[in-house]
């Protein structure tokens, strides 16, 4: 089950249309609208729309999480406008993922359908990739180098390693892409050094920019190769 929250009539019918073939879907036009919604259909996945006019959407993703019965989840997409902020407050709010407007239709069902297999970010699409990663971190920088990528984060190999749950800037460069991307991080997980395996981390972007999404999901889809039975 599929739940499309969104104010907007136009956008809430074009969403269900994109998604109708991977699931039953159901709408919901407001933050209320949402919360009954999710009580009644235990959806797999939420689609929320991240500029509600009657509920905050911080608020409203941790108590759409909240009404999960124990040992199951409602995976949720935040839809922003494309703003950092937009981006790290929908992931600091328990959304696996974040889309941007003007909504791609591939992208959307790509997203969904994933969520329906892997309610978090570890099913999303990644490559191994190397390149210096520049950290900050309490005023402090720090060096490591990225292994792992996807949209989502990646994976730092360093000579350090930070505990979960530390935020940090990051910057890094693309083969191909002018600028460096220079997002905010949490890290989700960290090892230390031993055994003759380096310290690392995983980390999960926060503040990402639409403009920096896109360039990453292109660069990781042009290069990612899916597994085969």
């Amino acid at each position: 089950t599929i739940l499309v929250v969104d104010d907007t009539p136009m956008f809430r019918e074009i969403e269900s249309l994109f998604l109708r073939r991977y699931g039953r879907v159901v709408t919901a036009a407001n933050g209320a609208e949402a919360l009954e919604a999710v009580r009644r259909e235990q959806p797999d996945v939420v689609v929320l729309d991240f500029h509600l006019p009657d509920i905050d959407s911080e608020t409203l993703c941790r108590r759409i999480r909240a009404l999960c019965p124990a040992g199951s989840t409602s995976a949720i997409v935040a839809i922003s406008n494309g703003e950092s902020t937009d981006h790290e407050r929908a992931i600091q709010a328990g959304a696996a993922d974040v889309l941007s407007k003007p909504l791609s239709r591939v992208s959307l069902v790509e997203t969904v359908n994933r969520l329906v297999r892997f309610p978090e970010m570890r099913g999303m699409a990644r490559i191994d990739h190397a390149a210096t990663v520049r950290v900050l971190m309490e005023r402090q920088e720090h060096w490591g180098t990225m292994r792992n990528l996807s949209r989502g984060g990646m994976y730092i190999e360093a000579s350090w390693s930070a505990p979960p749950e530390s935020e940090m800037q990051l910057e890094f460069r693309l083969p191909e892409v002018g600028a460096p991307l220079s997002p905010t991080a949490k890290v989700i997980w960290s090892r230390k050094r031993r055994d003759g395996v380096s310290a690392g981390m995983g980390v999960r972007f926060l503040a990402l920019d639409a403009a920096s999404a896109h360039t990453l999901d292109s660069f990781v889809y042009e290069r990612f190769v899916p597994e085969t039975d």
